[in-house]
């Protein structure tokens, strides 16, 4: 990861904070809270009006090429001989470039370490999203537990038939930073939006964390526990008396406590 401070040179600030996750090409800028609708970047204007001052990655994407050398232009290959550049490489021509562009007076400094409310802020970015059969639980880097029904979950995505697509809903994962969560790498929901959204639950993750390690238990404890083979547990599995949590070549995982009804 690296970042840049953004500084309006008319104004003789820093406006906010481009973070760059070089794994994966994501940025994501961090406006300052005192900004307006007339000192941000224009546009980023709309969503500081609106009080927004995480913008998306998408948004932030589009930003930065618009400070950058398109890579189709046509002398881009002696441009990036002249750079010492084996390749096409946006981060390292924004560095080059400190982001200098015709159209405002901003400039990109390097940062040696994020700022504090950048910092801050990311303590309500995801760590864990789960999709559940009719809500979904979102954990946070704060330790914050949200248990999402799935219509505000839809409505966050902008896509009502979303828990109809039980493909897309698996396809989900966190993006860099945990700043956002996306279905198949198309269609996103803020780690912000979820942090405001659904039922906040009186848990911590270490919590939740106590309860794996406890209750949860592979075929070799089962046989240690009910005194059987595997054999027996495939048969208890057969007539439904055990349900396996998951299952592979190796063998499955099993809940503690329903394994021990078999005993009773």
């Amino acid at each position: 990861m690296k970042s840049f401070d953004i500084f309006d040179r008319y104004l003789g600030r820093s406006l906010g904070t481009l973070i760059c996750y070089e794994n994966t090409g994501t940025y994501i800028v961090e406006l300052m809270n005192d900004l307006d609708e007339w000192t941000a970047p224009l546009l980023f204007a709309g969503f500081v009006s609106r009080g927004v001052f995480t913008i998306p990655r998408d948004i932030a994407l589009a930003w930065v090429r618009e400070r950058l050398i398109p890579p189709e232009r046509q002398n881009i290959s002696a441009i990036l001989a002249n750079h010492h550049l084996k390749e096409y490489d946006e981060i390292r021509l924004l560095e080059i470039s400190h982001g200098e562009c015709a159209q405002d007076d901003l400039v990109l400094k390097k940062c040696a370490s994020l700022p504090d409310y950048v910092r801050e802020r990311m303590g309500r970015n995801l760590t864990e999203f789960v999709v559940c059969d009719d809500h979904v639980l979102t954990i946070f880097a704060d330790d914050m537990i949200r248990n999402i029904d799935r219509d505000t979950v839809a409505r966050l995505a902008g896509y009502e038939k979303l828990w109809s697509k039980s493909e897309l809903l698996e396809s989900a994962r966190i993006g860099a930073g945990g700043y956002f969560v996306t279905f198949n790498d198309s269609m996103d929901i803020t780690a912000t939006s979820l942090y405001s959204s659904g039922v906040s639950v009186p848990l911590k993750p270490s919590d939740l964390a106590c309860l794996v390690r406890k209750s949860i238990v592979d075929t070799t404890e089962v046989c240690d526990l009910l005194g059987c083979s595997r054999q027996n547990i495939s048969y208890l599995v057969k007539k439904e008396l055990l349900t396996p949590l998951r299952s592979d070549v190796k063998g499955s995982l099993y809940l503690k406590g329903e394994v021990q009804k078999c005993t009773w």
